[in-house]
């Protein structure tokens, strides 16, 4: 992983962004602290739908567990719940 002042960053912004793009881990630090981290879009995307489905898996287990049983509509239902 490779830490950058923010004022280098200020002034090597391409070369360390093209670093980050090509997979490398950069994370910006700000008096000597960890200030930001900088990743693909991509990447961060399909960390978070990894993660949201993993919970779901979670939940399912949980709820098998339980003894109750979802139905495919009541699950689509939940997911559009939030977005009306």
């Amino acid at each position: 992983m490779r830490h950058v002042p923010i004022a280098q960053f200020k002034d090597k912004m391409s070369e360390i962004m093209a670093a980050a793009e090509a997979g490398e881990d950069v994370v910006i630090t700000r008096h000597g602290r960890d200030y930001m981290k900088l990743v693909p879009v991509e990447e961060d995307r399909m960390a978070r739908q990894r993660a949201a489905i993993a919970g779901l898996l979670e939940l399912r287990e949980e709820l098998r567990a339980k003894g109750v049983r979802v139905s495919s509509e009541e699950i689509i239902e939940w997911k559009n719940e939030g977005r009306r």
